[in-house]
């Protein structure tokens, strides 16, 4: 049986854990959003097919920020709650409240230019973190980090299709989404800040997996593009069906994931085939990211 073939088969003999009905619509009328993140005030940010960023308020009321003019992928905030967006093709731009926004990074040293910034995140240091996809099926795809001054430097190459990130709440375990491999890899970080070789977290873990999204009790949520789900991995590698929409409405090539609510119990999901963002309480709470965190 093929690997494609076992998937279907695991997909409709498995019960997701959390039924599609649970799932509603929060933010509509969105260009294709891919990717969200919330901000200290509890503001939910999304990005646009054209380059729009919406700032969306609790209520579901959604207002553009600015037009960047290009796809907007990963969004991610600061320790310091500035928000920075990655533009594939462009290089990783940093966007003010007021829609004031300027380039973070297009290059590393020696005119080592991105391909396709894709995703990123930070550490309470406020280390950025940055997947550069490289081309599909091509494994030109990188690992980087970046400082304050927008310094980067290549922790990782070649990789295949590099995409969504998740750390953990230490700081000391990396999280990525190979999608091309239908993987996520796991690398660690020592205290002095090296990273080890990446480390096969989960195979086969539904089709195209793009976002990730880490629970307070350290499972990881992975939202896949093209197969309508989500998938949820424990600390040891174990995958379940989390959720999934055989009518791909409420949940349409859904591509990142953020924890939010008033009790930081709720998943809202980016569907990059659809206008909307979708929701559903899911039991459990996420980790703080860097900018939500106690300080």
């Amino acid at each position: 049986m093929s690997g494609e073939c076992r998937r279907l088969a695991i997909v409709f003999l498995m019960s997701p854990e959390i039924p599609i009905e649970r799932f509603s619509i929060f933010a509509s009328n969105l260009d294709h959003p891919e990717c969200l993140a919330f901000d200290r005030e509890g503001m939910l940010w999304a990005g646009g097919e054209a380059g729009q960023i919406y700032r969306i308020d609790p209520a579901g009321h959604s207002e553009t920020v600015v037009q960047l003019g290009s796809f907007c992928a990963g969004l991610a905030f600061s320790p310091s709650d500035e928000l920075f967006v990655c533009l594939p093709g462009v290089g990783v731009v940093r966007v003010t409240r007021e829609g004031k926004h300027a380039i973070f990074a297009s290059q590393l040293g020696g005119g080592n230019k991105l391909i396709c910034p894709n995703f990123g995140v930070f550490d309470a240091a406020g280390n950025y973190y940055v997947t550069d996809s490289g081309h599909f099926q091509k494994r030109n795809g990188r690992l980087l980090r970046f400082n304050a001054e927008g310094e980067g430097e290549i922790l990782a190459e070649p990789l295949g299709y590099a995409n969504g990130l998740a750390l953990s709440a230490d700081g000391r375990t990396l999280f990525m989404v190979e999608s091309d491999s239908d993987s996520v890899l796991r690398f660690a970080i020592a205290a002095d800040g090296k990273v080890s070789a990446p480390q096969i977290h989960v195979r086969e873990c539904g089709r195209f997996p793009d976002g990730l999204a880490l629970a307070a009790d350290g499972d990881l949520l992975v939202g896949c593009y093209a197969s309508d789900e989500i998938w949820r991995v424990t600390p040891r590698g174990e995958k379940t069906l989390f959720a999934w929409d055989r009518w791909a409405i409420k949940l349409g090539s859904p591509t990142n994931l953020a924890f939010g609510g008033d009790a930081g119990d709720e998943l809202f999901v980016s569907n990059l085939a659809r206008t909307a963002i979708t929701r559903a309480k899911v039991g459990r709470k996420g980790q703080p990211l860097a900018n939500r965190r106690e300080r």
